[in-house]
Parts: structure tokens; sequence; C-alpha cells
């Protein structure tokens, strides 16, 4: 039922003018007066406008006015300063009542849901820091073991010292490749990276990383294969330097993961305006419920195999950010034991 102040007012006014009536022929009936009915209706017409402006103003000054500003206040929290005098209650347009109760309940399940999200970003904000801590923690006490282990003599050892020296080195190493790829997340997150976008052979960039990584390839003795014609152009539009860092990241993963005498292949599928990218090894898989969190900063699948393999934990998290700034999107698909595929649209030139 409608519930505007003016029918409000109209109801009102009509229930006291009928009370009215009905009292004037009680009165008739116990005092035995004899009153007119003309008169009783007269005085009904009288009252009615009287009682229908009492109420319209009683309702819009006291009551309508204080619903009228939580309701400009929800709409506002909703949709911003620039849309509130689109969305603001106007006189006999609006049932004023349904929309603050339609509104509330809306702003109520918004703010449940808001709430839910700060305590899931709360719950991995407190997981980050905890995986942050554990991997700065590693090559930091790594350090300083062989730095107390020269301090106690073994500068002297000119074998123990070279050595000790270049695992320092090695862990330092391992510092400065997270540090730098948390700041490249965070410039991502900042929108601080600008991607230099232009058409480029996405078929060349492929046989260029190829080359880049034949040497770790060899040493697992894993096959890298282009599944296609690597003589036919593939031209995309994007950032060159950041999709061949892509590249690097999911074939260095594919070697990482694959099996010894594996194969790691890459595959270009034709889709209209855009080109699906696929790179698929014949590794260890991933776990089902690891796989919605594998683009996660610092997320292993295997703690104790995923650390041994090397690498910061970040790379499959700038790679997501990478194809996101591109205005594309990046999956995988796993199974345990038979491989993992990850799959990446680029725009067509």
């Amino acid at each position: 039922m409608k519930s505007s102040p003016r029918q409000l007012s109209l109801i009102l006014a009509m229930f006291f003018s009928l009370l009215i009536l009905v009292f004037s022929g009680v009165l008739q009936l116990i005092f035995y007066a004899n009153i007119h009915f003309l008169y009783s209706v007269l005085i009904v017409i009288f009252f009615f406008p009287v009682f229908y402006f009492v109420f319209r103003y009683a309702l819009e000054r006291f009551i309508y006015d204080k619903i009228r500003i939580i309701y400009k206040t929800i709409r506002r929290s909703k949709s911003g300063e620039r849309n509130k005098n689109r969305l603001l209650y106007h006189k006999g347009k609006r049932d004023m009542l349904d929309a603050v109760s339609q509104d509330v309940e809306q702003w109520a399940e918004f703010h449940e849901k808001e709430i839910a999200d700060l305590k899931r970003l709360e719950a991995y904000r407190r997981e980050f820091l905890g995986n942050v801590s554990h991997e700065l923690k590693t090559p930091i006490t790594t350090i300083q073991g062989y730095v107390l282990t020269l301090l106690d003599g073994g500068m002297d050892d000119p074998k123990v010292n070279k050595k000790y020296l270049l695992r320092t080195a090695k862990s330092i190493n391992r510092m400065i490749a997270i540090v730098n790829d948390l700041e490249t997340i965070s410039k991502f997150e900042a929108g601080i990276i600008q991607l230099q976008q232009k058409k480029f052979n996405f078929t060349y960039s492929v046989k260029e990383v190829f080359d880049f990584m034949e040497m770790k390839a060899q040493k697992r003795g894993i096959s890298l294969v282009f599944k296609g014609n690597p003589d036919l152009p593939c031209y995309v539009m994007g950032d060159r330097e950041k999709i061949r860092q892509v590249l690097i990241n999911l074939i260095d993963n594919a070697l990482k993961y694959g099996k010894e005498s594996g194969e790691t292949s890459v595959s270009i599928f034709d889709m209209d305006d855009h080109v699906l990218i696929e790179i698929t090894d014949d590794g260890i898989g991933i776990e089902e419920q690891d796989i919605p969190r594998v683009f996660e900063r610092f997320y292993r699948t295997e703690k104790s195999r995923s650390r041994a393999q090397g690498g910061t934990g970040l790379g499959l998290a700038i790679v997501k950010h990478i194809i996101e700034a591109h205005k594309q999107t990046i999956n995988v698909r796993s199974k345990i034991d038979l491989g993992s595929t990850f799959a990446f649209t680029l725009k067509k030139a």
C-alpha cells in the first residue's frame, strides 16, 4: 500500500471526519438532540480540509523531514555525492516510506557484505604479513649465521670465507628479489606503472623466451615446444616487455614443477578479436582446493617443495597484475600428476 504524506493525510482526515459524523449520531441517540443530518454533513465538510492540512503539515514537518534526512544519507552513501540530486525524494513522485524501507534493506545488505569483505581482507592481511616476515626471515637468518661464522674466525680461512661470502651474497640477492617483486606489485595496485602498449609479434616473443630459458630446460631434460607454425606471425596489442615477463614467469614455473624429461608447450588459439595463449606442463599439478589461490602473493601449494625450487613466491601474483593491467583475464586448470595449464588472452592488433 502506498503511503505518501498526501495519502496518509487524506486517510486520516477522512477517518476523523467520519468519526465526527458518527459522534454526532451518537449524541442524537443519547441526548435525543434534534440535529439535522445536513448540519452534520456541513460540519464534516468544514473539518475535513482542516484535518487534512493539519495532518499534512504534521507529517511533513515532524515525521517525513526526519525520514528524508535518513534517506538522503543512505542514498548518498550508496550512490556518491555526484548522484544525490538525481536520487533524492521528490514530492508526489516517490513513495517515501517504501523508498526508505527498500533503501535501508539494501544499505544493510551492502554493509553486511562490506563487513564480511573487511574481515576477509583482514585475515588476508595477517596471512600476508606472516608470509612476508617468514620469507625475509630465512635469508636474514642465513646471512646472520654466515657473518657470525666469519667474525668468529672464518675470515682467516680463504676457503671458508669465500664460500660463506658467496652464500651471503646469494641470500642478499634473494631478499632484493623479494623486495623488488613486492615493489612491482605495489606499483601495479597503485596504478603507477603505465603500460607501453603497441603492436608486436607474439610468436617472436615466445621464441625469444624459449632461447632465454633453453639452458634451464636442458638441465631438467624438458623439451620446450611451440605448438603451431613458428614462422607464422601473431600480432597482438600490449606491453611487449611486460608480456615477455609473463611468459618467463609461466614457463619458469612449468620447468620447476614439470617432470624431468617431460615437455612444456606454448599454444596460441584464434578467438576473433583476441588470441588465447596456453602454457602447459606435464608436471606434478595443483590440488583442486589450491587452484583459486595460486595467484595470491607468497601462496605456495606445497611449502617445502615450492621453497626448495627457489623463487620469491610472487611470480604468479605479478603475472596476474600484468594481464589485468592489459584488461585481459588469466586462469589455470590442473590435475594432480597430469600437469597444469595457464591460459590468458591478449587483444589482436
